[in-house]
């Protein structure tokens, strides 16, 4: 059963499927279904909806995938029970969830499948959804802890600063600095475990020397902690480095530098992970990833992402750094905003909590610091139940993502054991 879940999951890494670059992965997932006897619908936002029969179900999962590294040429290997990706972000996140809806559309299940796009963006396709769902209840596939039934997530948005700085006169010396090959991590599970950021390891650095910036950029996408941040700088000294991270290397002459205090002075006083911790979930209440930052020809663009367990929580740390950004005279919008899913336990959560037990022994709730689509599908389809459940992925969103092979196979036996247990006859 694994194996073959496996084989189309392979099967999908072969088939470039980034957020914004995701089509050919929907061209095949539909006729994939199309050749299997199944009904496809498509919206306007690129989701796909297969079904066939009169399910009451539906499962759910997102076909985009965070592009780090070598991504999307992912080559795959196994090692010590763990599938990984040599030098690229694995696509695990969702991927393994798209394998295991296309076996079960081989088994001639009647379900509902509902595949979204660019969720990693934002929760894109989930927000501007326009499809009808016929089931009571919606089983999404993009947690990332087996054993655990989540059933509440994060609220988002990304906050998006930018300001014009003009031109300076250069001092003597010329550098490149630079902070490369970091960890890296999901902006939102791993803000937690301390990983360092490397937009922030440079500012750092940076701060209080008397420096002109040239340029500077770090960070790679919105919802991934920052592996690496470079810069060009003309400074009134030599410049040396004592940090082990950070790379300094004389260079010629800059053509173009500009007056820098501020901009350094912002992205330290930038509070970047968590804001407030939440004691009743044992998760982070609030947090902020500083993600992206460009500073070209004295133009400056600074990219974030927040996270909030409840709507006022999300207000409150928009607030506080929109406040931030305009105390430097940046300008500020907010961009992809997205609602938390807040906690519930109802039968049908029963049902996949007992599912769980059966199949792991053992079972927890949870929620999760991240955005879940179904705090945007909660609000389209308020009479359908959500739950969220996924075998073991670690470090999504980077070139160390790797997923458990025996959590694959217990939750996909979740998943048969939901579908044919006696006690659900009375919902399916």
């Amino acid at each position: 059963m694994v194996e073959k879940i496996i084989e189309y999951f392979i099967q999908i890494t072969k088939i470039p499927h980034c957020s914004r670059e995701s089509q050919k992965l929907l061209e095949f997932l539909k006729e994939f279904a199309i050749d299997r006897g199944y009904s496809v619908e498509i919206d306007d936002a690129q989701n796909l909806l297969v079904k066939r029969g009169n399910p009451k179900l539906v499962l759910q999962a997102h076909y985009d995938m965070v592009c780090m590294g070598k991504a999307p040429d992912i080559e795959t290997y196994i090692k010590d029970g763990w599938l990984y990706a040599k030098e690229s972000s694995l696509g695990a996140d969702n991927g393994i969830a798209i394998a295991m809806m296309m076996y079960l559309i081989d088994m001639q299940k009647e379900l509902e499948f509902l595949f979204t796009a660019d969720e990693e963006i934002g929760l894109i396709g989930a927000s501007h959804l326009n499809l009808k769902l016929n089931s009571r209840y919606l089983l999404n596939i993009d947690f990332e802890d087996a054993g655990e039934v989540c059933i509440g997530c994060a609220g988002g948005a990304d906050i998006v600063a930018s300001k014009r700085v003009e031109k300076s006169a250069p001092f003597k010396y010329n550098y490149r600095v630079s902070v490369t090959g970091l960890q890296g991590g999901h902006s939102g599970i791993d803000i937690d475990k301390n990983i360092p950021n490397a937009i922030k390891i440079l500012a750092e650095f940076l701060k209080d020397r008397d420096i002109k910036i040239g340029s500077f950029s770090g960070g790679e996408r919105r919802n991934s902690i920052p592996t690496s941040a470079i810069a060009t700088i003309s400074s009134l000294y030599t410049l040396e480095s004592s940090n082990s991270l950070v790379k300094v290397e004389p260079i010629d002459n800059l053509d173009e530098v500009y007056d820098s205090i501020d901009f350094i002075d912002l992205l330290n006083e930038f509070k970047h992970g968590i804001d407030s911790f939440n004691s009743d979930l044992n998760i982070p209440d609030r947090s902020i990833n500083l993600a992206i930052v460009n500073f070209n020809r004295g133009d400056i663009s600074i990219e974030s992402s927040v996270r909030a367990m409840s709507k006022d929580g999300l207000s409150i740390i928009c607030n506080k750094n929109i406040g931030l950004f305009k105390k430097y005279e940046f300008s500020v919008r907010e961009e992809y905003k997205y609602p938390a899913w807040k906690p519930e336990i109802n039968e049908f959560t029963e049902n996949v909590y007992s599912s769980m037990e059966r199949v792991f022994g053992i079972a927890k709730y949870s929620a999760i610091h991240a955005g879940l689509e179904c705090g945007v599908l909660s609000k389209k389809y308020p009479n359908i139940k959500f739950a969220s459940i996924g075998p073991t992925i670690k470090y999504p969103h980077s070139i160390n993502e790797k997923v458990e092979l025996k959590s694959i196979e217990n939750i996909f036996n979740v998943i048969l054991d939901l579908l044919n247990k006696s006690i659900l006859k009375s919902l399916f």
